[in-house]
């Protein structure tokens, strides 16, 4: 499905039903909208990791402009400001009130943003694997460097120049990363979730190249204005949103709840994913 917002079109797609039978009555659920990282990626990898989350809640995944089944235009407007407007944009679109708010690594940027800009539009905020702020960048190259093989560093030099060309490099990366993202990585099964994907370079070489955004952004003087109640998720073994930027996080959005993965590198999802489906349905509650 598309939705036509701001001058392009907007993919999402949607599980589990808002309207469940109780009795003699029909009770909402949350609506929940699920945020794809990368950027360059699209929304199918939480796809079904996520889905037992549709048993309380009713799930919006959505590509961001420029990725994925989302349109293309201009690619001076694949930037986390533009992915902020367009969420809010989208949940207006499709007439949803405060929403559960689900945000993966620079899906969780895009999602602190967002919560951060327009308070009323959250219900819940629930932060994984992700950071505030551009130091990230720095501190994942020297942990690829300490720990990172030959070939692994190699892939990232491509990342750190925002070089990538085609959708096959990518592939490529995420391939020769994987035991980095996933401390239980399977080979055949990141196979697979490759061959699903829709990689696109021109986001990702402007987030993260020399002048990319992702190495410039600072979210740090708006998570005071967060009202909505706040999960944060995150890896102890993350090499490239490391646990010190979500424990950074949790001082900055008051009253929020940080939680540590301790299997888990930035693959929750990979790594412990029954864990991490009970820590958000515990915090979302009854739906």
């Amino acid at each position: 499905m598309f939705a036509a917002v701001r001058g392009t079109r907007i993919y999402f797609d949607v599980e589990g039903a808002g309207l469940v039978p109780d009795g003699g009555m029909m009770r909402e659920r949350p609506v929940a909208m699920v945020i794809h990282g990368g950027p360059g990626g699209d929304h199918s990898g939480f796809k079904p990791s996520f889905s037992p989350l549709a048993a309380r809640m009713q799930l919006v995944y959505f590509d961001h402009r420029g990725q994925g089944r989302s349109a293309a235009g201009d690619p001076a407007r694949y930037t986390l400001d533009e992915n902020v407007e367009d969420m809010e944009a989208l949940r207006r679109h499709l007439g949803l009130g405060p929403i559960v708010s689900i945000g993966t690594s620079y899906g969780g940027m895009v999602a602190m943003a967002h919560a951060a800009r327009y308070p009323e539009a959250v219900s819940r905020l629930v932060l994984i694997v992700t950071a505030a702020h551009g130091g990230f960048v720095e501190r994942a190259q020297a942990i690829v460097r300490e720990r990172g093989t030959a070939e692994q560093q190699a892939v990232c030099e491509t990342l750190w120049a925002g070089a990538f060309r085609t959708a096959e490099e990518m592939a490529h990366y995420y391939a020769v990363m994987g035991p980095m993202y996933s401390r239980r990585y399977d080979p055949a099964a990141g196979s697979a979730a490759r061959e699903r994907a829709i990689y696109s370079p021109e986001p990702l070489n402007r987030a993260f190249g020399p002048e990319g955004f992702l190495r410039r952004f600072d979210l740090r003087g708006e998570l005071g204005r967060i009202k909505a109640p706040t999960l944060i998720l995150a890896g102890r073994h993350d090499w490239i949103c490391p646990v010190e930027f979500s424990e950074e996080i949790a001082r900055l959005i008051p009253g929020s709840d940080l939680r540590v993965f301790e299997g888990s590198s930035h693959s929750i999802r990979s790594d412990e994913p029954e864990a991490m489906v009970d820590a958000i349905l515990g915090f979302v509650g009854e739906g």
